[in-house]
């Protein structure tokens, strides 16, 4: 029996949307004053992000401190940066919750604007779950939003999660909708997990989730890299993937730098340190504020990331 998904899909002819791939940026969240999400810095910032190179954004990923917001904020915030202008084909939204409706919701609300595809953790609270658990999670939203044209991909971040997206689930998930399931952004950081990915999934885009292993992920046919550190460094991040396309060889060089930014820049919680260096590239404290739980970078800190970059010869928006 034809599922309500393929059903439309027949219905409207509908050919399926292309799978990302590139330089993304999980966009940071400014707040304003009352802590609620403010859309005129993001777009700024996003724009900015766009002309230094990023093939795209990821809004409410990580990074944009995702579970701090509730989903009338996330889908209002949306609402607000497409207003704004944001190109919709250069924008993937995250979408998942730990409450099925929630996800669902989400989902929905981004595939109906439009945008590239929806970035969906599983669900977190419960822990151990099997692959037939997540199956029918996943399974549930994609029938609720009962729509083919759209590009999911799967966030497998396990020591946040702490439940794992495994190679079992992607294909009974490729196998039940190849047409929707595009692709995986990997944060294990486990660049064993990324590659077994890669050369299991070639059907999928699969990107690391920090641009630390962007040239072995592109060396053995991955999508590109979706990392943090692009709010602050996407025109290095960027050279070295098309440097890579162009048939560069010898590009151990970049990667290395790529590496020492990054390992300072991680040093510390990264969300503050990000918002530290734009607020102060940009002379505007707002940028330094954060969520709760998170706390702004102490000065401290400040001083000491300050150095450290400033000893790699680093500064924001430099190649």
């Amino acid at each position: 029996m034809a599922t309500m998904i393929e059903e439309r899909a027949a219905q409207a002819g509908a050919g399926p949307r292309a799978p990302i791939a590139g330089v993304w940026c999980p966009v940071l969240t400014p707040v304003y004053e009352d802590l609620l999400p403010e859309a005129t810095r993001l777009v700024a910032h996003a724009r900015w992000l766009l002309d230094e190179g990023c093939h795209g954004l990821v809004v409410f990923g990580t990074t944009g401190e995702a579970n701090s917001f509730s989903v009338d904020e996330r889908t209002d915030f949306l609402e607000a940066i497409l207003e704004a202008g944001l190109p919709r084909d250069r924008i993937v939204v995250g979408t998942g919750c730990c409450a099925l409706t929630d996800t669902v919701r989400l989902t929905r609300h981004a595939v109906a604007r439009g945008i590239a595809g929806v970035l969906a953790l599983p669900p977190f609270y419960y822990k151990n779950l099997s692959d037939e658990a997540l199956f029918n999670s996943f399974d549930q939203v994609i029938q609720r939003v009962g729509e083919a044209d759209f590009k999911l991909y799967l966030y497998h971040f396990p020591s946040l999660s702490g439940v794992p997206i495994t190679p079992g689930l992607l294909e009974r998930l490729g196998a039940a909708y190849p047409e929707i399931l595009a692709g995986v952004k990997d944060s294990s950081g486990d660049w064993n997990n990324t590659r077994l990915l890669i050369e299991r999934f070639p059907e999928l885009a699969i990107f690391p989730g920090a641009e630390t292993l962007l040239l072995p992920a592109l060396q053995a046919g991955g999508a590109g890299c979706i990392s943090a550190s692009c709010n602050v460094n996407t025109r290095q991040i960027r050279k070295l993937y098309d440097d890579f396309k162009a048939g560069a060889r010898d590009l151990a060089e970049q990667q290395e730098r790529l590496n020492a930014v990054r390992k300072v820049l991680q040093l510390r919680p990264m969300i503050p340190v990000m918002k530290h260096l734009i607020a102060d590239e940009q002379n505007d404290p707002a940028w330094r504020r954060v969520r709760p739980p998170l706390l702004p970078l102490p000065d401290a800190a400040a001083r000491a990331l300050e150095s450290e970059l400033g000893a790699l010869g680093w500064r924001m928006g430099e190649a």
